[in-house]
């Protein structure tokens, strides 16, 4: 049997990255698994990946900064599954966040706009999950396990990524008060900061360079993270094996920010989730 097994799964972002690795775990462990984003081929791929492999699993497309669609989304998973047990919030416009068309930066350099379009998907986004998700966990009646991703930046200072930090750093104290507020209702709220995740080309490239590369190895106390190493944690919290644990901040880094003697620093906050 089993970690999941009969349960109804919701993974924000997981055509991709962190959130498909999640969601493909989810269902080998029994889970009815609601795969979103906004690439409706990618999506319908893994799904057929999914079932291909005994799982049962389906795409409904939504934008997570869009509140409309996120209700809708949610309303979705209900209608084909019955109820709502975990919700994973894993999206975040990571186009918003490095490359071309990257918008964060210091705070005297952001404009209002800017500042608004990344918290849009990288921290409004959650709290509509949470608003829709809780709420029909709550109409349920059986409780439920909701895990927020958040990051290492928003409790090590970097440069260059004042919205985002702040988004990351809501999201773990709304992590803690919605522990408080839901508890009654059996409804266990975690959180998990990441580091660095070799989910895109831009962190591979990094690691592949002679001198970054050497840099971030030697503040590494394990090695660099993959999308699995985070499916596994997010497991664990989507579970009853962690029944005990709520209002908590997991920190899935490869030990980089206890590490005193190389602390987190330049570019960090670049190649993360």
């Amino acid at each position: 049997m089993g970690r999941l097994e009969g349960k109804v799964a919701l993974v924000t972002g997981s055509t991709a990255g962190c959130g498909e690795a999640s969601a493909r775990r989810f269902a080998a462990e029994g889970a009815r698994v609601v795969v979103t984003g906004r690439n409706r081929d990618r999506g319908e791929r893994i799904v057929a990946e999914i079932r291909a492999g005994g799982g049962e699993a389906r795409f409904l497309r939504a934008d997570i900064g869009v509140e409309a669609e996120v209700e809708a989304l949610v309303a979705g998973t209900v209608a084909a599954y019955g109820g709502l047990d975990v919700l994973v919030n894993n999206a975040s416009p990571t186009e918003l966040q490095r490359g071309a068309a990257r918008v964060d930066g210091p705070v005297t350099r952001l404009s209002t706009q800017d500042m608004e379009n990344l918290w849009r998907g990288a921290l409004y986004g959650y709290f509509f999950a949470c608003r829709f998700g809780i709420a029909a966990m709550i109409e349920g009646g059986r409780g439920g396990s909701v895990v927020n991703i958040s990051s290492t930046v928003s409790v090590a200072g970097v440069e260059g990524a004042d919205a985002y930090t702040a988004a990351k750093g809501a999201i773990n104290a709304t992590t803690r008060s919605m522990a408080v507020e839901y508890a009654p209702y059996g409804i266990r709220v975690n959180a998990i900061l990441l580091g660095l995740i070799l989910t895109s080309d831009t962190a591979r490239n990094l690691v592949a360079d002679p001198q970054a590369g050497e840099l971030l190895r030697t503040r590494h106390l394990t090695r660099f993270g993959e999308p699995e190493d985070i499916a596994n944690a997010v497991l664990f919290l989507a579970s009853d094996e962690s029944a005990f644990i709520t209002g908590s901040e997991l920190r899935a880094d490869g030990g980089v920010t206890i590490n005193s003697k190389f602390p987190a620093a330049r570019m960090h906050g670049r190649t993360d989730t």
